[in-house]
């Protein structure tokens, strides 16, 4: 089946391509979520009149995402710990604490865009990334420090 992609769609295309999918792909993920319609003459006449506006909202939105990507890389964040007597902080800290203190300095992250390869459980300097988009990552730097006794 043909269907032309409304949004970007990581293991198809972007948005406005015409691809071929099975059938039941099309049916059952991606016309339902609204990510593509099926590809009939009428749908291909109406996607060419609103592909340019389609193209200007995701360049808009790609944008908006650089834009909030060079503010975040300038970000420091740092987070207070429990610390026992190895210099090892009790639990880790995991996605949502992260996105937590974002939150705080005023950036909407969700936690399932933070990546960091290594669970952080000591304390230290860490790197972390963050994907706001296909093809827009950032990265930003965590201090974790122990708490005063």
């Amino acid at each position: 089946m043909k269907v032309i992609l409304k949004q970007n769609v990581p293991s198809l295309g972007k948005a406005g391509d015409l691809v071929k999918v099975h059938d039941g792909y099309a049916r059952n993920l991606l016309i339902p979520k609204g990510w593509a319609v099926e590809a009939d003459d009428k749908n291909v006449k109406a996607f060419e009149a609103e592909k340019s506006n389609v193209l200007k909202r995701a360049q808009k939105e790609k944008s908006h995402a650089e834009d909030l990507a060079a503010r975040l890389s300038r970000v420091t964040l740092t987070l207070v710990r429990k610390v026992g007597d190895q210099h090892k902080i009790f639990g880790s800290v995991t996605a949502k604490d992260i996105e937590s203190a974002l939150r705080e300095k005023g950036f909407d992250i969700d936690r399932k865009m933070i990546i960091h390869d290594e669970q952080i459980k000591s304390l230290g300097e860490f790197k972390v990334r963050v994907k706001l988009q296909a093809g827009v990552e950032t990265e930003f730097t965590l201090h974790v420090v122990g708490e005063e006794s």
